[in-house]
């Protein structure tokens, strides 16, 4: 059953440049035909019919337009038909009309047989026919006309003739393929005579080459002829080998889509061919959801999804488009030639349209969606890599504004020259230890009581001097640094709780991971390593992890978490209420204290709705024996609030401000003389589970 929503053959729109081509052609092709049709003696015909040798050269000519042989993957390059070797030698021996009419019937069975459109029959119809007509012609020059009468014999000194012929066969019918392919998929002609030629001239030259010797032996021992199928055979598969070889070099195994190097080499060719006035556009689309389909139905499920994707991506762009898979669930779309920007926004739409048509594997429905990253040159970039990046960067701002399409923009790129140099330097300030941990202390709000601090990160750029968190820590959760300097924090942390602990200050200090650093199986062995080092309890340290962990699949974090709790490290929730927290998930992670977050904090005394939230959050987190923190806590009406909610701990500049290690050492001593007792956290009493 043929898929309705294949498009790629339906016939060009009339009044098209294809469609005044192909037209153009198949009528000359047709007049060609007609005239060497009415050139055919019926007589000579039905003689020539009688013979054996006429069949087994029609049968010959018919087999070897079933399939053509293939020298390389690429699409522009196609495959050239066995049925040329037969057809010429038909030329040869028999004249034109018997060839154009062997081939025409020929032609016709093959589309017949593969399905192809009647505009595509004719225009094979009619190109075969000019070329056939342009080899008789060069013959014609040399003094020969050969007929079903008197069939010509070719000797030695005919090479040149037959040589010319060939050429003009093979050149007609080049040209013409060519022509048409350019049309059709809006490229340039050299460019696709150029992929073409080399390849498929190879081919014509072995196959046109062979053509002489089957007239000889057609003229001498009719019934030698079929064993010419023989060296046909071994030039079929050993191309088909090779093609095999050159496609798996090229394309996705899995999709059958072209792949990275494939993509590159296109891009390229796209680019050193693009038009002052168009764009080469470069898609990046990666799917949302994915990960949950292949994780609950299981990778084969997955698999037949990508491929789904796959073809819906290839029968949603226009011919000449090229959809690539780069790995994973991240597909790349490349445009040789598109108008402007809101060609390249209607083209990804119809892209993510394709896609949210529900899927229905293993008796069940699927939603797909995607997001489209688009870069364009030479807008946005001059070559392949910087076209990429700047699509990814598109891609990821889709995502993170949720519009599903974003052109890229320059001013949201935070790959940008100066952010990409901040990020050299913050390397090297990790490298050279010129990163500090400053200390803000958390106090009970009823007590008084220190109950830990809270290690916070400051840079002191040599030049811009103090650089905010705000600024250089997403920098570095989007790069290789992340887990670098989380453990060069953890270091830090330890060793000031070292020299506290060891001085009679047992003072826990908290310090904050990302959510991908939860997940490093390798964490836990740090901190057990480290606390050994400096011999110091678990308790003397406190992780404090962002609420949106609890959006994630507890499956991803339960061996870490299991791992942290076994060695008695105690977790707190971070920034509560600015998440969607599912209570449930709560629940399952094994968190001591809730730390609520400051934009909240600071509105109780002003505004009701966060007063409320406030109150909520804390009832909600004494329900379940943890501990409640507030941050931001910066006036004394803020304070006694929090206290009569039945907030447990407060942090804020009311307590103190981020202080340096030596500033905060001498705060905890005055601190530790006038309260004594510092309180560490504690296990709450309601039993939590990984």
């Amino acid at each position: 059953m043929t898929d309705p929503t294949d498009t790629r053959d339906t016939g060009p729109r009339v009044g098209t440049p294809l469609w005044a081509f192909l037209a153009g052609i198949t009528v000359i092709g047709f007049t060609a035909l007609v005239v060497a049709m009415l050139r055919l003696d019926p007589a000579s015909l039905m003689d020539l019919a009688r013979a054996p040798l006429f069949w087994v050269l029609a049968v010959l000519v018919a087999l070897g337009e079933l399939r053509p042989v293939m020298v390389s993957s690429a699409a522009l390059v196609g495959g050239t038909y066995p049925s040329a070797l037969f057809t010429f030698a038909v030329l040869l021996h028999f004249g034109l009309p018997v060839a154009v009419l062997m081939q025409a019937v020929a032609v016709a069975m093959n589309g017949v047989l593969t399905r192809k459109s009647w505009h595509r029959v004719m225009f094979n119809v009619a190109q075969s026919t000019l070329a056939l007509t342009a080899a008789a012609v060069v013959l014609g020059l040399f003094g020969i006309a050969p007929s079903p009468v008197q069939p010509w014999v070719p000797t030695g000194a005919d090479l040149p003739a037959m040589a010319l012929a060939g050429v003009a066969y093979f050149a007609v019918r080049a040209s013409l393929v060519s022509g048409a392919v350019a049309l059709h998929e809006r490229r340039s002609i050299t460019r696709v005579l150029r992929s073409t030629a080399g390849p498929q001239s190879l081919v014509y030259a072995a196959l046109l080459g062979l053509a002489p010797l089957v007239v000889v032996v057609m003229s001498d021992s009719p019934e030698l002829v079929p064993l010419f199928v023989a060296p046909l055979a071994a030039v079929y598969f050993t191309a088909t080998l090779s093609m095999r070889r050159d496609h798996q070099a090229l394309h996705d195994e899995l999709t059958g889509l072209p792949n990275r190097k494939m993509l590159i080499v296109s891009t390229e060719e796209a680019l050193a061919e693009a038009r002052h006035d168009e764009r080469v556009g470069l898609f990046l689309l990666d799917l949302d959801r994915f990960k949950e389909v292949n994780d609950t139905m299981g990778h084969p499920v997955g698999d037949r999804l990508l491929q789904m994707v796959a073809h819906r991506l290839t029968h949603s762009v226009r011919p000449g488009d090229v959809v690539a898979r780069l790995g994973g669930d991240e597909f790349a779309v490349l445009l040789p030639s598109i108008r402007d920007a809101h060609a390249a926004r209607e083209v990804a739409a119809r892209l993510r349209a394709a896609l949210t048509e529900p899927v229905r594997l293993e008796g069940m429905t699927f939603d797909l969606d995607g997001s489209v990253g688009i870069a364009l040159y030479p807008d946005h970039a001059p070559d392949f890599e910087l076209l990429l990046q700047r699509a990814d960067v598109a891609m990821y701002l889709a995502k993170e504004s949720r519009t599903g399409v974003e052109l890229y923009q320059q001013d949201k790129d935070r790959n940008s020259p100066e952010r990409l140099n901040l990020l050299g330097d913050l390397r090297r300030a990790v490298d050279g230890g010129d990163l500090q941990l400053h200390y803000q202390p958390k106090v009970g709000l009823t007590s008084g009581v220190v109950h830990g601090v809270e290690g916070l990160l400051r840079w002191c750029h040599p030049v811009r001097g103090p650089i905010a968190p705000s600024e250089f820590i997403p920098l570095a959760e989007q790069s290789y640094l992340m887990r670098q300097i989380t453990a060069y924090v953890i270091e830090m942390a330890l060793e000031q709780a070292a020299r506290w602990w060891h001085t009679g200050l047992r003072v826990q200090i908290s310090v904050n991971i990302s959510a991908r650093d939860l997940l490093d199986s390798k964490l836990p062995e740090q901190l057990e390593v480290g606390l050994a080092k400096f011999r110091l309890p678990p308790m003397a340290i406190q992780l404090e992890v962002t609420e949106r962990i609890l959006m994630g699949d507890q499956a991803y974090t339960h061996e870490t978490i299991k791992a942290l709790a076994a060695l008695g490290v105690p977790l707190a929730l971070d920034d509560f209420g600015t998440g969607y927290s599912s209570l449930i998930r709560l629940q399952r992670l094994a968190v001591s204290e809730v730390k609520i977050d400051s934009s909240f904090v600071r509105r109780i005394t002003e505004s009701e709705d966060d007063d409320r939230i406030v109150r909520s959050i804390v009832d909600l987190v004494r329900s379940l024996g943890l501990r409640s923190v507030a941050e931001g806590v910066e006036s004394d009406e803020a304070a006694i609030r929090l206290a009569e909610m039945g907030c447990d701990v407060g942090q804020g500049w009311l307590f103190g401000r981020p202080m340096p290690p030596a500033e905060a050492t001498s705060w905890l001593r005055e601190r530790f003389e006038t309260t004594p007792q510092i309180e560490l956290g504690y296990r709450p009493e309601v039993t939590q589970t990984a």
